[in-house]
């Protein structure tokens, strides 16, 4: 017959009838060991709960207490452990529907050993601050003393290197302020040059716009008025272009004079759809009759009359009049230079 059985402190217990039967040899020894190691809680003598333990009536008539020794102490909390293991009985096995017991008693509490780290070793504050001074000494490199003699031999040697005798320092000073007053002429020199340059630059830049204002001034005419009207490249010696060039609608105007006398002449540039047989039937010949010179001119036909010359090129009527005596060919110089 198997019976459930109990384990306490070593001591094996019938859980039905709550008598001791036998005590763990290796248990005993694990507590008698452990007890001298361990101080742990003593643990009070306790009966089993009778409401918990079932028993057979007909072979128990009352229950029987459990012995527990007394101010046993334990290894530790798992030292008792509650386990069952079956034991073959000669007696009646319990019913199926028989609940085991478990425990009889409240355990004690269980308490987690706090582990202990152990102190790493430590120097005393004396040996610390020896290693310290001993440290650094090495890194310190050693002052090599030198003799009394040897120190006043550099002194002297020192001395002497850094003496100059007088006319060696003069000549240095003279050859540092040659050198100063060379360099001083050289930037004075550039800085002239490149004024000279800018200057030169400006000059030229300012002639060449005063040689292309007329031609500049007529071009912004020619735009105002609508026409293509130019400047003429010849001018006859002894003349200038006289006041801004005039323009209106359809027509540009311009004046020259001589430069050492009353005499000037105007040059005009109308738009025009004539040409040369219909300038000379429409406007010379109504003016001037047959009183007229022909010439030509880079295939332009110039009329002359009193003093009034005119010819007519793509679509523009040029007219030179005044109280100049521009000969021909300075007027067909005129002329091709437009």
């Amino acid at each position: 017959m198997k019976s459930t059985t109990v384990s306490i402190n070593g001591t094996v217990y019938d859980s039905r009838t709550g008598m001791p039967l036998r005590k763990e040899r290796a248990a005993a020894d694990a507590v008698s060991h452990s007890a001298h190691n361990v101080h742990t809680q003593l643990q009070k003598s306790t009966t089993l709960n009778r409401r918990y333990v079932h028993h057979d009536t007909s072979t128990v008539s009352k229950p029987h207490k459990i012995y527990v020794p007394q101010r046993q102490r334990v290894a530790a909390p798992s030292a008792h452990a509650i386990h069952r293991t079956p034991v073959t009985q000669h007696a009646k096995a319990p019913s199926q529907t028989e609940t085991p017991i478990t425990r009889f008693t409240k355990q004690a509490p269980h308490h987690a050993a706090t582990p202990i780290a152990d102190i790493g070793p430590t120097h005393h504050a004396t040996v610390q601050r020896a290693k310290a001074r001993v440290e650094a000494t090495k890194q310190t490199p050693q002052r090599i003393v030198k003799p009394s003699q040897i120190i006043k031999q550099e002194a002297i040697s020192n001395a002497m290197a850094e003496a100059v005798p007088k006319h060696e320092k003069a000549k240095q000073h003279h050859h540092h302020a040659k050198a100063h007053a060379k360099a001083h002429r050289s930037k004075v020199a550039r800085f002239m040059s490149i004024a000279s340059a800018s200057v030169a630059v400006l000059l030229l830049g300012a002639y060449f716009t005063y040689l292309n204002m007329p031609a500049l001034s007529t071009r912004v005419a020619a735009a105002q008025a609508g026409i293509s009207a130019g400047y003429p490249g010849y001018t006859p010696s002894g003349y200038s272009l006289n006041g801004p060039v005039a323009y209106q609608q359809g027509s540009v105007t311009m004046k020259f004079a001589a430069n050492a006398g009353p005499q000037n002449y105007t040059l005009s540039q109308t738009h025009s759809d004539w040409d040369s047989s219909a300038l000379l039937e429409d406007y010379v010949s109504p003016q001037a009759g047959s009183n007229y010179i022909t010439t030509t001119t880079g295939g332009l036909t110039i009329y002359s009359y009193n003093t009034t010359s005119v010819w007519v090129n793509n679509g523009i009527l040029y007219t030179i009049n005044g109280n100049s005596t521009l000969s021909d060919e300075q007027i067909q110089r005129i002329a091709a230079s437009l």
